[in-house]
């Protein structure tokens, strides 16, 4: 794990949980940014691998920042700097993050030149790889862990949740053991390890949930993404639920269940992401919410802060 923390302590430096802008504070002396690229990769759950129609919560376009398949990489980070203005430039490092779809899915050697070839651009300072548990060659973890050792590297895995009758509802295509390999194999080679999970999922209580942070705790992992159920257009969610419609959190709801599932969750676990963000609303059937960013990160501080507690503060209590 990242760190040792006490976990007597009331609050972290910069809030009530841990966040990723403080880890990357304790690392770097520099500020640390992400630039989103897209490799042109596929899924093995739409390419008729496992599936042709995806995850049922799935339309990957609805989350990505840059969608630009013709572009080479190295052109995709090199137009994202030209974006920024010259102090941004001067004071940050970034970290290349191959963010659609399954990014360690495809030929090992093709998808190493692409990790390569953003590793060298100006400024690059590591890479960050978002991909399916069950999609992880040896090949692409020995390249990372050679990375790792002059670079920043991350790998996040889609775990969405750590119950197999709920992935196999959501047509996920792996069940929760494939998450638990994919961790094992990873760790101890000086690469960074996220969890992606998905509150909210048809069929899963409060109690579930919890569960899932439970499963997290106990994997070797060192940081971890939130995502509220959305249910978006042209998916097999979205079919699902306008034929028999299922509860979806309002934002005082899923503030308040992230203030208990924070508590539980080991206070070495970095916080990547409290929501999802949606960059095309028309696409976004529910839930709708008219809150800043910044405004519902400040509403579930201060609803720790209210009970008097913080990231990890039930975490021996949760066992």
């Amino acid at each position: 794990m990242v760190e040792n923390f006490n976990i007597t302590t009331s609050k972290y430096s910069t809030g009530w949980y841990y966040r990723l802008s403080e880890f990357f504070s304790r690392r770097f002396p520099f500020k640390v940014r992400k630039i989103p690229v897209h490799a042109g990769t596929t899924c093995p759950n739409r390419d008729s691998t496992i599936s042709s129609r995806g995850c049922s919560f799935c339309y990957n376009p609805g989350f990505s920042y840059l969608m630009e398949r013709k572009l080479p990489v190295s052109s995709q980070i090199q137009r994202a700097r030209r974006g920024m203005g010259k102090k941004t430039l001067k004071k940050s490092r970034f970290l290349a993050y191959f963010q659609t779809y399954t990014n360690t899915y495809g030929d090992p050697s093709h998808l190493i030149s692409l990790y390569k070839e953003v590793l060298q651009e100006e400024g690059v300072t590591g890479i960050s790889v978002s991909t399916r548990p069950d999609c992880v060659p040896d090949k692409i973890l020995d390249f990372l862990e050679e990375t790792a050792k002059e670079k920043h590297v991350w790998i996040e895995y889609g775990l969405q949740s750590s119950h197999d009758k709920t992935l196999k509802h959501i047509n996920r295509g792996h069940d929760s053991a494939a998450f638990t390999d994919a961790v094992e194999r990873t760790m101890n080679r000086g690469i960074f390890i996220c969890a992606h999970i998905i509150l909210g999922l048809p069929g899963e209580n409060r109690e579930d949930m919890k569960e899932t942070i439970r499963f997290i705790n106990k994997s070797s992992i060192h940081g971890i993404k939130f995502h509220h159920l959305q249910v978006m257009k042209n998916t097999l969610l979205a079919e699902e639920y306008l034929e028999e419609p299922f509860p979806l959190f309002t934002v005082e709801e899923y503030q308040q269940l992230l203030v208990e599932l924070l508590e539980i969750l080991s206070p070495e676990v970095c916080i990547h992401r409290l929501i999802s963000e949606v960059t095309d609303q028309e696409i976004l059937i529910g839930p709708h919410w008219d809150l800043s960013k910044a405004s519902f990160h400040q509403e579930v501080e201060r609803k720790l802060k209210m009970r008097s507690s913080h990231q990890g503060s039930a975490f021996f209590e949760s066992y």
